[in-house]
């Protein structure tokens, strides 16, 4: 017997009805069910019509059509409060799947969720000496995809989206990929249409900072905030803006670019797209590596130094250089913070990626901070790590493939 139990009545709240035109309507009201049931877990017909204030009749003809979209089941009948047991209802999370592609330099990484989220399977592939065209690299994530498919045994036909993770500027309008610094030949890439026709399924692409902020939104730190930035610092500099509850890309798709921020008595350059910034040549990875080779810490050393984290290791061991390095660092960056604080008001700023996440950068960052009384409420890490970017990239496919499968259903109907 399935019935909501006492203390979960929070989980269905009500919620307001929508007016537009009858096709309108039923698309709403067709999301906001599957919501509800999605969030609530299985549930009753009546416990939808309370939740959603939607009439009775109204409840039970958008859930045949949900029913008849496969998206929807009865699985048995819930605890009778005097009259018919009422029928409990829960989402096919098994309709479908999504899957998460991340473009990096070198390699590309999958992840794959059914409909409710749940992680089905990963993959990942490193690109062949020379094959990273545009055309090589959706070839390998075609041949990658139907792999992972055949792992989690599910078919071409059920995957419903795929978003595709890039550390570029993607024109937010068509998915174009304008230039891709690591990698040749990436100019003006269509990647949308040209992943499309090898996947056969629709293919959504975005900022991968922009994504690794989706994912603490949906999955880590920034989870209830609706208002945050998440600067990413690894070999590149960049940040993903929240504004109520969304990203915010800018009018044409470059806001968070903190990476070509002038630096203040260092750099006066114009910033171009196809290039890296200044502010991202000095607190990124290899900006860190040649202060500490340059302050003496070079080959030479007995200090084995191989990436931009072992100085902040050093330095919280104590190591004079390492301090005084990770000391300018945290000083540009705690300016950056500040200026961002200031112009957005969020309501949390996190640090993440190979370098941000570094835990003796934040304290001295917070440090450097204390005295602030604007702009900064909460600074911190976020929890996601290297999968933050995977993950936010499932929970935009969803959104975008669910609506999708929505659409088609009506459009069948």
């Amino acid at each position: 017997m399935w019935a909501l139990t006492p203390g979960q009545e929070h989980i269905l709240r009500k919620e307001p009805l929508v007016i537009g035109r009858p096709p309108l309507l039923r698309q709403t009201n067709a999301g906001l069910l599957l919501r509800l049931l999605r969030e609530s877990g299985p549930c009753s017909k009546a416990d939808l019509v309370r939740a959603s204030g939607l009439s009775a009749p109204t409840v039970t003809n958008v859930v045949a059509h949900l029913a008849s979209a496969g998206l929807v089941e009865p699985i048995g009948e819930g605890e009778s409060t005097g009259g018919r047991p009422p029928d409990i209802l829960r989402f096919r999370s098994e309709r479908g799947c999504v899957i998460a592609a991340e473009i990096s330099p070198d390699f590309v990484t999958l992840l794959a969720a059914d409909l409710e989220g749940r992680e089905m399977g990963q993959a990942k592939a490193a690109f062949a000496r020379g094959a990273s065209s545009p055309k090589e690299i959706c070839e390998l994530i075609g041949r990658e995809v139907r792999l992972l498919l055949k792992k989690i045994k599910r078919t071409q036909e059920q995957l419903v989206r795929v978003v595709v993770s890039v550390p570029a500027i993607v024109d937010g309008s068509a998915g174009v990929v304008l230039s891709f610094s690591k990698l040749k030949n990436w100019r003006d890439v269509p990647l949308p249409s040209l992943l499309g026709r090898e996947l056969k399924c629709p293919v959504d692409v975005e900022n991968d900072t922009n994504l690794a902020a989706q994912g603490e939104f949906s999955h880590g730190a920034a989870r209830g905030e609706k208002n945050f930035v998440f600067i990413t610092i690894g070999e590149g500099v960049g940040a993903g803006i929240f504004v109520d509850g969304k990203v915010y890309r800018g009018a044409r798709w470059s806001a968070g670019e903190i990476g070509y921020l002038r630096v203040p008595s260092v750099s006066r350059e114009q910033p171009t797209i196809r290039g890296y910034g200044r502010l991202e040549k000095m607190l990124g990875a290899p900006g860190i590596l040649k202060s500490w080779n340059s302050a003496g810490g070079g080959p030479r050393s007995r200090l084995k130094v191989r990436c931009a984290t072992d100085v902040f290791d050093l330095a919280a061991a104590g190591n004079g250089r390492a301090k005084k390095i990770l000391r300018q660092k945290a000083e540009i960056l705690a300016d950056v913070v500040l200026d961002l604080a200031l112009i957005l008001n969020p309501g949390m700023i996190l640090l993440g990626g190979e370098v941000g996440s570094h835990p003796v950068l934040l304290r001295e960052v917070k440090e450097l901070l204390a005295g602030s009384e604007f702009g900064v409420s909460s600074i911190g890490n976020g929890e996601l790590g290297t999968s933050a970017g995977l993950w936010g990239g499932i929970a935009s496919a969803l959104d975008s493939g669910i609506a999708g499968l929505l659409q088609t259903a009506q459009t069948a109907v």
